[in-house]
C-alpha cells in the first residue's frame, strides 16, 4: 500500500515538522512493515508553470514530426513576452493550457534546463509530459493538457503536488484494514496519540424500497450489498487533478472520472466498488453462484469460462461480473464520445455504484482459480469492513454530483444478512502473561479501545471486536495487539532456565558425533529444504509403488513444483552436488542430517492444545498421532577426486567404496558393524549397489544403502560422472547399538596378527566370507580388516583372492603363538565350511 504522506494528514493531524522518516519510525513501532520512505519530486526546482499555447509552426526535413511553439506563460518569465518552445510532441493544439518549464529550472534526474538550439530553432525550456516530471503514467502518453480553468502562469508544482513524501508499506495477511487510508491514518492516529477524522462517518440515508432492485441468493457469499444510483453525469467530465495525483501516488493509473471515483473511494475506506453503465443493465442486480460452463468477458477481455464455485454479479441476462474480482466488459463504463453530425457528447449518463461485501475464502479461491487477481480481490481476500458498504456508496455518489454534475437519486438499495457483533471474552491479565510483563488492566483496555474494541468488565473481560478487524478471533490475538501497541521493543530480554538435570539425549548426542565424525572424514555439511515433487522422484528413477513415492503433500506450498515434503535426502543434496560443480567445484564430498517424512496412513487430525498450561500426556500423544513418521537419516554425496593428487602421487577419485565407508563411519558413532551386501535399488546403479544391514535383536535390518549413482540418474541430473552417493536411517542405526558408547578399552596385552587369503567364487560375497571368519576366530578376535583382493589366472577363472588382517588379543594374558594359529585356524574352517573357501597357496 502506497500512502502519500500529504493525503495522510488529512485524516490525522501530524506535526508539520514531521517527515516521511519520521512517520515510518512510527508506524514501524506499532508493528507495520513500511518498506521504503519514497520522496516524490525530489531535486525538483522551479519555475514550472501554467502555460497556453499561442501557435504551433509544423518544422519540415527532419526524421520525425517537430513543431515550433509560442506559449503564453505570463510573467514567469520576467518578460511577459511569449515564450518559444521546440517540442516533438502531437496531443495538444493551439489554445491548450500546458505545463512549462523555464530555463533555470532542474527537472528529477538533475535534468538542468537551459535554452539550447535544436532543429535550426532556439528552444526557450520545455512543454513538459508526466515522465518528465516524475508523475508516471497518466494515461494520456504525451504532454500533459490542463483543464481551461488554470490560469496562465500559476507555479504547476503547487498545481500538480509534484513534491511528495510516500509511504510503501508491506501489508501482512492479518492487516487487510491497512489497503487503505483510513486503516493506515488509524494506526498513524494511535502511534502519536492523535484523533482520527475517519472518511467512513458519513451521513448515510435510510434504505427504501426506491433503489435499484437487488436480489441476493448467496448470503454466505455475500453478506452484504448497497445498490446507489446517480443520473445526469456529465461524460466529458474529467477527473481533477489533485484526485489523478493522489491515485499516481498510490501507484493507480487515472482511466475516467467515474471509475478513478471507485478507485479513489476503494484507497481512502478500504471498500471495494463497481459502477455500472445503467443503459447496459438488463433487469435486477443479482447474486449467485456460477452455473458450471458458464462464460464471462472480463474487464481486461479475457473470455472465462466459469466454475460452480465462483461468486457472479449477474443480470436477466447472465453474469456481468465476477464478485469483489473483476466487473464485466458489457457494463463498463463507457467513454465520452462526440458525434459527428450533431457533435454532442454521448457516453454513460446514469451509474449504478455497487459497494458489496464478499465471503473471503470465496474471493481468494476464485482469484488463484482463475489466475487472476485485482485491487479489489487483495482486499476481499484479506477481510473487508462490512460495515462500511454504506458509507463508501454515499462518498461515491456524494464525488459524483460534486466532479460529474449528477443527481443522486433517493433510491437506496441495502441487502444485510442476519448477524450479530463479535464478542471475545479473556482475563484482563491474559496480555501480562503471554507477554511476562505486568502491564495492568487500565493499560490493557486502553490499548484495545485504541485498536476499535469496546470493553466491559473488570478482572473478566468482554471485549466485542470492530469490524474492520476480521482476524481478531480468539484471546491471544487481542493479547498480540496490547503487546503491539505496548512495544515489541519494551519487551524484556530474558534466557529461559532449564530445570536441572537435563542435558542432550542419546539421539541427539549421536546426531552430534555422526556430524563431526563425517566432517573429520572430509565432508562439507549443506543443509536443504525439506521441500519435494514428484518430478525429481521421476529423475531419480524411483518406482510408483516404491514407498517414497508416499508423500505428505503441503495445502499452501512454497512452490507449485516442490508441494511435497521429502522422504529422501538424496534429491536435496544431488541438487547441491549439482550446483556446486556448475560454478567449478569438481572435487565434492557433502552430506547432510535431517528429517524425513513418511506418512503411514493413520494420522488423525491434530486437536488445538491448550495455552493456559502445559499439555497433558494424553493431549501430546494425541497430537504426534497427527504427524507422519519422521525418521532421522545422514546421506552423503561425493564427485570429483576423494584424494587429491600431488608429488606423492596420482589423484584417487571418488567411487562406491566411499559411499560404503561413509556409511560405516556412521554406524561406528553408534558402535555397530555393518553388514555390507550387494543390492539393487533406484537411484543406485544396480551392479554398484550396496545394502547397509545391521542386527537388530538378532535379526538383520536394512538400516540404508550406499554405492555409484545409475548412469540414467546422472544425465537426468546433470551430475559429474560416476558420482556416489549413501543415505542411511540413523534411527535404525541407535536400535542396533548396545547402548551409549564406551570409551576404547586399551590392553597392556600384545596383539597378534595372522593374514589369511581365501579364495572363493567370485560370485560370493566378501561380507559372507568375513562373517564366517569372525564367528569361527571366536572371543579372541580383536579385529577383521579386508585389506586385498586379487583376481587372475592364478586363482582361476570365475574365482577371487580375499585377504583378510586378523588380530587376536586376549584381556588377561598374553597370548601364545599356538592359541593365535587355532583361532585363525578355526575361523578359515568356519569359512571353508560356510562358503566354500580355500586357503590360497
Amino acid at each position: 500500500m502506497r500512502v502519500p504522506l500529504s493525503w495522510l494528514r488529512e485524516y490525522v493531524d501530524l506535526p508539520a515538522t514531521e517527515t516521511g522518516r519520521d512517520v515510518q519510525a512510527k508506524l514501524i513501532e506499532v508493528g507495520l512493515e513500511v518498506e521504503t520512505v519514497e520522496r516524490v519530486g525530489d531535486g525538483l526546482e522551479g519555475p514550472l508553470v501554467v502555460g497556453q499555447v499561442l501557435t504551433i509552426e509544423e518544422l519540415e526535413g527532419f526524421k520525425k514530426p517537430i513543431r515550433f511553439c509560442t506559449v503564453d506563460v505570463g510573467t514567469a518569465n520576467g518578460t511577459g513576452e511569449p515564450q518559444e518552445i521546440v517540442c516533438g510532441a502531437r496531443n495538444f493544439a493551439v489554445g491548450d493550457k500546458v505545463v512549462v518549464v523555464l530555463p533555470g529550472a532542474v527537472l528529477p534526474g538533475d535534468f538542468k534546463i537551459a535554452a539550447r538550439k535544436t532543429y535550426g530553432k532556439t528552444s526557450h525550456g520545455m512543454i513538459c509530459s508526466g515522465d518528465e516530471l516524475g508523475m508516471g503514467d497518466d494515461g494520456s502518453g504525451g504532454i500533459i493538457v490542463l483543464p481551461a480553468e488554470h490560469e496562465v502562469g500559476t507555479d504547476a508544482i503547487e498545481l500538480l503536488e509534484l513534491v511528495d513524501e510516500v509511504l510503501d508499506i508491506a501489508v501482512t495477511p492479518d492487516r487487510g484494514y491497512c489497503l487503505s487510508m483510513r486503516g493506515v491514518a488509524r494506526e498513524t492516529g494511535t502511534a502519536y496519540g492523535l484523533p482520527l477524522r475517519d472518511p467512513a462517518l458519513l451521513d448515510v440515508p435510510p434504505p427504501n424500497s426506491d433503489g435499484y432492485p437487488v436480489k441476493v441468493a448467496d448470503p454466505v457469499g455475500c453478506s452484504r450489498f448497497t445498490a446507489r444510483t446517480v443520473s445526469g453525469v456529465e461524460p466529458e467530465a474529467r477527473t481533477p487533478i489533485w484526485m489523478q495525483r493522489r491515485l499516481q501516488k498510490a501507484g493507480m493509473r487515472p482511466i475516467s472520472l467515474a471509475v478513478d471515483i471507485t478507485n479513489y473511494v476503494m484507497l481512502e475506506i478500504g471498500q471495494p466498488l463497481h459502477a455500472y453503465d445503467r443503459s447496459s443493465v438488463d433487469g435486477p442486480i443479482g447474486v449467485r453462484r456460477a452455473t458450471p460452463g458458464e462464460k464471462l468477458t472480463t474487464l481486461d477481455g479475457a473470455k472465462r469460462v466459469l466454475d460452480g464455485e465462483d461468486l457472479v454479479i449477474t443480470d436477466d441476462r447472465g453474469p456481468i461480473g465476477l464478485a469483489g474480482v473483476m466487473g464485466g466488459a458489457h457494463t463498463e463504463i463507457a467513454d465520452a464520445v462526440a458525434d459527428p453530425e450533431s457533435g454532442r457528447i454521448g457516453g454513460t449518463t446514469e451509474i449504478v455504484v455497487e459497494a458489496a461485501h464478499f465471503d473471503a475464502l470465496s474471493i481468494a479461491r476464485t482469484g488463484r482459480r482463475h489466475k487472476l487477481s485485482s485491487e479489489a480481490s487483495k482486499r476481499f481476500e484479506r477481510g473487508v469492513d462490512p460495515e462500511a458498504t454504506s458509507a463508501a456508496a454515499q462518498r461515491t455518489v456524494d464525488l459524483l454530483v460534486l466532479l460529474a454534475g449528477g443527481k443522486a437519486e433517493p433510491g437506496v438499495t441495502e441487502f444485510v444478512a442476519p448477524s450479530g457483533p463479535r464478542t471475545i471474552s479473556l482475563s484482563a491479565n491474559h496480555p501480562d502473561k503471554v507477554a511476562g510483563v505486568d502491564y495492568g488492566r487500565e493499560t490493557v483496555v486502553r490499548r484495545l479501545q485504541q485498536v476499535g474494541c469496546d470493553v466491559y468488565g473488570q478482572d473478566e473481560l468482554v471485549v466485542t471486536v470492530p469490524s474492520w478487524r476480521p482476524d481478531l478471533s480468539e484471546p491471544n490475538d487481542l493479547a498480540e495487539e496490547v503487546i503491539r501497541l505496548e512495544g515489541y521493543e519494551n519487551l524484556p530480554s530474558t534466557l529461559p532456565r532449564p530445570p536441572a538435570g537435563r542435558g542432550l539425549t542419546e539421539r541427539q548426542r549421536l546426531h552430534r558425533r555422526v556430524g563431526r565424525a563425517l566432517a573429520g572424514a572430509g565432508y562439507v555439511e549443506a543443509l536443504n529444504y525439506p521441500f519435494t515433487g514428484s518430478a525429481i522422484l521421476d529423475q531419480l528413477g524411483i518406482e510408483p509403488d516404491d514407498p517414497r513415492r508416499n508423500v505428505v503433500t503441503l495445502v499452501n506450498p512454497l512452490s507449485d513444483e516442490e508441494p511435497d515434503l521429502r522422504t529422501t535426502l538424496i534429491p536435496g543434496l544431488l541438487n547441491a552436488l549439482r550446483r556446486n560443480a556448475g560454478r567449478g567445484t569438481h572435487d565434492l564430498a557433502l552430506f547432510e542430517t535431517g528429517l524425513v517424512f513418511r506418512p503411514t496412513g493413520d494420522e488423525k487430525p491434530p486437536a488445538r492444545l491448550p495455552v493456559d498450561r502445559r499439555p497433558t500426556d494424553e493431549e501430546i500423544a494425541g497430537l504426534n498421532a497427527s504427524l507422519p513418521q519422521q525418521p532421522r537419516r545422514v546421506a552423503v554425496v561425493l564427485a570429483g577426486a576423494r584424494e587429491q593428487d600431488g608429488w606423492w602421487g596420482d589423484a584417487r577419485p571418488a567411487g562406491w567404496a566411499d559411499a560404503v565407508e561413509a556409511g560405516r563411519t556412521v554406524a561406528r558413532e553408534a558402535g555397530v558393524e555393518l553388514i555390507v551386501r550387494q543390492d539393487q535399488h533406484a537411484p543406485w546403479h544396480p551392479g554398484r549397489c550396496a545394502a547397509l544391514l545391521a542386527v537388530v535383536d538378532g535379526e538383520e535390518i536394512l538400516v540404508g544403502n550406499a554405492g555409484e549413482l545409475h548412469p540414467r540418474v546422472i544425465k537426468a541430473l546433470g551430475l559429474p560422472e560416476r558420482s556416489s552417493a549413501m543415505e542411511i536411517d540413523l534411527d535404525r542405526v541407535e536400535r542396533a547399538s548396545d547402548g551409549p558408547m564406551r570409551a576404547p578399552r586399551i590392553s597392556t596385552f600384545p596383539v597378534a596378527t595372522q593374514d589369511v587369503a581365501l579364495i572363493v567364487d567370485g560370485t560370493v560375497p566378501a561380507a559372507d566370507v568375513e562373517a564366517a571368519l569372525r564367528e569361527g576366530a571366536g572371543q579372541l578376535l580383536e579385529s577383521l580388516r579386508l585389506f586385498d583382493v586379487f583376481t587372475g589366472e592364478q586363482v582361476g577363472e570365475g574365482k577371487k583372492s580375499l585377504a583378510y588382517a586378523l588380530r587376536f588379543r586376549a584381556a588377561d594374558r598374553t597370548l601364545t603363538a599356538e592359541e593365535a594359529s587355532a583361532a585363525r585356524d578355526a575361523a578359515v574352517a568356519a569359512a571353508q565350511e560356510r562358503t566354500g573357501a580355500t586357503l590360497r597357496g
